[in-house]
């Protein structure tokens, strides 16, 4: 039964990536063969998402790939499946972090300010768009973690950062270096509807504990895809803030981290004495 039932959710995925116009539930569960309330129960069950949040997040990466080549926004849009530019624009911001036209052109039209500074782990470089924190990035050389953020964002105005802006830089190497403060500043956290979810489990996971990717997988409703759990932790821009360093191998043991195995055997170490310490009093 189990088979049977991802077999016709595989499907109605397929048809959901293929069909000019996104096919509505109905039409979903009568090519499935079951009522609605079945096909969407069993789709959820399957798949961890809603067939609306999967033909919203199969729409979207269509939609970043159309604009990587596309020679307008408005071709773009329709090519991605969108039946108006209102309806797009209506969601562009969630869809892609950014206005469209920002987004072609590699964050054209954005200001990005950004400051290096030390902490115990080594460099650290903090970036900030309109919306918040950015990028949070960790390493041995400075200009490697510019070169990053220019990568990330190849045609963004970025800015150093100010006095003010140090304060805040400030901030978030206080929690680097004491993660159970919490960091009380807005974050800008972009990435599909796959890697938000993975990221928002990571963060659900207290300082001092630790979960493997096949929990995480679980956590998500998507027991089968611990490799693409592994992918979002790689993809991860924000060190600390999404703790994927709070990510181990089932046995326990340290996998890899975007930042170094080392920096991630350190934060984990500091997080398991400092959960020590609270136990104790």
């Amino acid at each position: 039964m189990a088979t049977q039932h991802t077999a016709k959710v595989a499907a109605a995925c397929r048809l959901i990536e293929t069909a000019e116009s996104l096919p509505g539930l109905e039409q979903l569960a009568r090519h499935a063969g079951w009522s609605p309330y079945h096909f969407h129960r069993v789709f959820r069950a399957v798949t961890g998402v809603t067939p609306a949040k999967y033909a919203a997040a199969h729409r979207a990466a269509q939609v970043r790939t159309k604009l990587a080549g596309s020679a307008t926004v408005t071709d773009a849009i329709y090519e991605a499946g969108y039946n108006s530019n209102g309806r797009f624009y209506a969601t562009a911001d969630a869809v892609l972090g950014m206005k469209p036209v920002a987004y072609r052109s590699g964050g054209a039209g954005m200001e990005i300010r950004f400051a290096v500074g030390e902490c115990s782990l080594g460099s650290i470089l903090v970036a900030q768009s309109e919306r918040g924190i950015c990028a949070i990035f960790l390493g041995d050389d400075a200009g490697a973690l510019v070169r990053e953020l220019q990568d990330r964002f190849p045609k963004a105005t970025l800015r150093a950062g100010d006095r003010a802006f140090e304060k805040l830089v400030a901030k978030v190497v206080g929690f680097v270096e004491a993660p159970q403060i919490g960091l009380d500043l807005p974050l800008d956290i972009r990435g599909t509807a796959f890697q938000q979810r993975v990221w928002q489990a990571l963060r659900d996971i207290p300082a001092g504990s630790t979960a493997s990717y096949g929990d995480i997988a679980r956590v998500i409703g998507k027991p089968e895809s611990v490799r693409a759990v592994a992918q979002a932790c790689a993809a991860n821009k924000l060190a600390v803030a999404i703790p994927c360093h709070r990510v181990v191998r089932t046995s326990g043991e340290l996998s890899g981290y975007r930042w170094g195995v080392e920096r991630k055997r350190d934060l984990l170490s500091r997080e398991s004495v400092i959960k020590a310490s609270s136990r104790s009093k």
